[in-house]
């Protein structure tokens, strides 16, 4: 059998999830066909152009208006405007043929089974045999879905479940019907992983699958949970969100974004579809939801919902919160627990949680209740909706956000203690944990040799979780893998002759131990090993570097420290450039200021699709003192063609530090010179980011790598650069569009950029422009107006980034 490959995808439907599907198989290459009904009636716009229904614009005006407001949309679709592109737009009767070329037909209409059936049957006078079939349904069984297709639609038809929206949350459940092929499923299952950035679930065919059975379940059950202990909803939402891992927007803030009704519609299907569950009830709405339906009370899209923005009298905004009991919005309420306190000091989360459910008030008391709830309810889907219980931890956490799936918060508690707590809400758990005790396992997880492996009931011993070959997971490795340590930073032997750098500092932030690190990894490698990767798997690779202790250096005016700090920066990121071994850096998440400055001289970036990078040192009142302004100077000279485009090359160059610009995907940071075309590479997996920056380092050092020559023939342009951009930035105050400081740091950045002011154009080593930069850096943190600027985001809670 030949291999099978996307090519050409077919999306029918172009809501809000069709259009996002389409925009992320065009994210990834993938030429889209995206389809829509024709419209009815002319709008007063086409009417008043004398359009009639058999015109073109008129016909695709469904689809054309849905795929334009989706690319509108904030946080955007696509990973680059241009990727719009590979769209093609059409309509479910002119173009309906064209599915005959594609590779892959996604249906994503309205969830009603006789307008799916109906849209099935039209695709299935022009589909080709072989190609594969799915819907993106929610909720409706599959096995209603394909009823009187043919044979060949049935075995290449399932349930392919994206989440909203499709390009940043990771879950991708597959359901097979009745007769879908076990070659359909494996290939959509590596598909998902490997091409399309996903983690791939493959549910059993139930109500609302895996990922909305339990997390709907978590939502309602703190509905009631509400009610019961007379909680705020800004005092769950504390509870609920980073504290233990959840997003910011945590509870009711999410439901405001996702929007009420969406919620009360996956609630409603759960409670009329699953009338057997023994946490039936809990999926029942409270009156209060009720009453806000009642109300349209929706959330963002209805300019109100659990929390509500107004105007005060002085034009100031004012975030007002809906208290339960009255139903009517007041004043925004402060929470704290003293529990919560206790854990401030507990950087990883899956340490907070035995803290959390250890403490004396109501937070602990809400942990208790909510988590001896959840066990429960988990254990108990297991095997209605999955086999694995792993499942249902990837669900979770790649479909809600969460850091640490159900399981993983049991281990952490630990089995004896979870079991206890659902004792305490006077419920049982499944009949195979307790089997599972009694047999003397206490985790529902363990690691060996690097891989997860997880409690497997039938056989009733850990098996491996699959699919992990192609990954790296540092936290695995980490304990036997480990070569040196120190507070900010562990080196780790990846194996194959390639050691790692993993920040382990507070946001991943930049600072001496973290540099010193660096620097002995790279002693190390050129001892002992072939390459190095800089890489981990925080939520972010770096904020920046540590300007708390850039702030108290500048405040007590110890510049000979100062100096000597901001040159071991610099001179880290030109060792990481000009060592005798590849040295690749893995960037993902926010990489700002000096993140960005130690990615900007990585031999190669192996980035993360979703990696927002930029230098922002310009919002502290510096410039990039870590090698980045040199960088760019170095990188803007490498394009000069022509003498007459000189100029405005550099000048693009100057105004992404400037303007402090932050490329929002890995694919944006192409435009800003950031990362570079024929070197640099983007993976739309992170978990895959390690494993391939490892594979990059050693293809290198197979390749022979030779340590480079420092650069000493960056061209710069003197007196004419410097004359154009101190014209501009004086412009720029006269019109009030920048202050005064900022005029000193854009003239700072100018006179670095256009290497001093020299009389005519020059080639100039890297340290000569390093040593501008340190120059430049150091004046500006004695500036007043700089020293305010740290203060003010010290005392804001961002102490470091950059």
């Amino acid at each position: 059998m030949s291999k099978r490959r996307i090519e050409k995808v077919a999306v029918i439907g172009s809501g809000i999830m069709g259009s996002g599907i389409a925009c992320h198989f065009a994210n990834i290459g993938v030429q889209v066909l995206l389809l829509d009904i024709v419209p009815r009636e002319l709008t007063e716009k086409e009417k008043s152009k004398g359009l009639s229904l058999n015109d073109k614009a008129v016909r695709n005006r469904i689809v054309n208006d849905s795929l334009a407001a989706a690319i509108k949309s904030k946080p955007a679709p696509l990973y680059h405007k241009d990727f719009a592109s590979r769209i093609t737009t059409g309509n479910l009767e002119d173009d309906i043929s064209k599915v005959k070329d594609v590779d892959w037909i996604i249906e994503v209409v309205v969830e009603r089974l006789d307008i799916k059936k109906q849209v099935f049957e039209n695709i299935e006078k022009y589909r080709t045999p072989g190609t594969l079939i799915t819907s993106n349904t929610s909720g409706i069984p599959i096995k209603f879905m394909n009823e009187g297709r043919s044979e060949d639609f049935r075995q290449h038809f399932c349930g392919t479940h994206f989440f909203n929206p499709p390009r940043y949350l990771k879950l991708f459940e597959i359901i097979p019907g009745p007769d879908t092929k076990q070659e359909v499923l494996d290939f959509l299952d590596g598909y998902g992983e490997k091409f399309l950035g996903k983690t791939t679930v493959i549910a059993k065919d139930t109500p609302a699958f895996i990922g909305n059975r339990i997390g709907i379940y978590g939502i309602q059950s703190l509905f009631h949970l509400v009610e019961e202990m007379g909680l705020t909803i800004e005092e769950v939402d504390k509870l609920t969100g980073p504290v233990i891992g959840r997003p910011k927007s945590a509870t009711f803030r999410t439901v405001d974004v996702v929007g009420l009704d969406t919620l009360v519609h996956v609630a409603n299907g759960i409670f009329e579809n699953v009338p057997e569950d023994e946490e039936h009830e809990v999926f029942e709405l409270p009156d209060f939801i009720n009453s806000m339906m009642d109300n349209q009370w929706l959330g963002s899209k209805s300019g109100q919902g659990f929390y509500k923005k107004v105007k005060k009298e002085d034009g100031s905004s004012e975030i007002l919160g809906l208290d339960l009991k009255s139903m009517e919005y007041r004043k925004g309420k402060r929470a704290s627990f003293p529990t919560l306190e206790l854990t401030k000091s507990v950087d990883k989360v899956i340490d907070r949680f035995k803290i959390l459910i250890g403490g004396k008030d109501r937070a602990a008391e809400f942990y208790r209740k909510n988590f001896g709830g959840l066990f429960a309810y988990v254990s108990k889907r297991i095997p209605e909706i999955t086999d694995e219980l792993y499942k249902i931890d990837d669900a979770l956490k790649a479909g809600f956000g969460w850091e640490n799936g159900p399981f993983e918060i049991w281990d952490a508690v630990g089995l004896e203690k979870g079991l206890e707590l659902i004792k305490e809400q006077g419920k049982e758990p499944a009949p195979w944990v307790r089997e599972m005790m009694d047999s003397g396992i206490s985790n529902f997880y363990t690691v060996k040799d690097g891989a997860t492996y997880y409690y497997d009931i039938p056989s009733k011993s850990h098996k491996k979780v699959p699919g992990q070959d192609a990954f790296i997971i540092l936290d695995n490795i980490r304990e036997n893998k480990q070569v040196f340590k120190n507070s900010g930073a562990v080196i780790e032997d990846l194996g194959d002759g390639i050691l790692n750098v993993e920040f382990q500092s507070k946001m991943n932030s930049i600072g001496g131990d973290v540099l010193a690190a660096v620097n002995k990894a790279i002693d190390i490698a050129e001892k002992d090993f072939d390459g190095l990767v800089i890489g981990n798997q925080g939520t972010n690779f770096s904020v920046g570097a540590n300007i708390g202790m850039i702030f108290m250096m500048a405040v007590e005016q110890e510049y000979d420290e100062l100096n000597m700090a901001v040159k071991y920066f610099q001179d880290s990121c030109m060792r990481i450039r000009y060592s005798s071994i590849p040295v690749v850096v893995a960037p993902h998440g926010m990489t700002l200021g000096g993140g960005c400055e130690m990615t900007l001289h990585a031999d190669r970036v192996v980035a993360a699709a979703e990696t927002y990078i930029g230098l922002v040192e310009f919002g502290v009142g510096v410039i990039p003192g870590g090698g980045g302004s040199k960088e760019m100077t170095l990188r803007a000279s490498d394009t000069f063609e022509k003498n007459d485009v000189e100029l405005n090359r550099l000048q693009e160059y100057f105004l992404t530090i400037g303007m402090a610009k932050v490329a929002t995907s890995a694919y944006e940071a192409y435009d800003t010179g950031i990362l570079q075309h024929g070197k640099d590479i983007v993976v739309v997996n992170r978990d895959r980011q390690i494993a391939t920056a490892k594979a990059v380092a050693r293809q290198m050092a197979d390749r022979g790598y030779t340590k480079p020559i420092q650069r000493k023939d960056v061209k710069v342009l003197g007196k004419q650069a410097l004359g154009m951009f101190l014209v501009g930035t004086d412009s720029m105050e006269a019109g009030k569009y920048i202050s005064e400081h900022d005029k000193k740091i854009a003239n700072k950045l100018a006179y670095v950029m256009a290497g001093g002011d020299l009389s005519e154009p020059s080639l100039v080593s890297e340290q000569y422009l390093l040593d501008l930069e340190r120059e430049a850096f150091l004046s500006l943190t004695g500036e007043r107006k700089t020293l305010e600027r740290l203060e003010h985001m010290i005392k804001k809670g961002k102490p470091l980034r950059n």
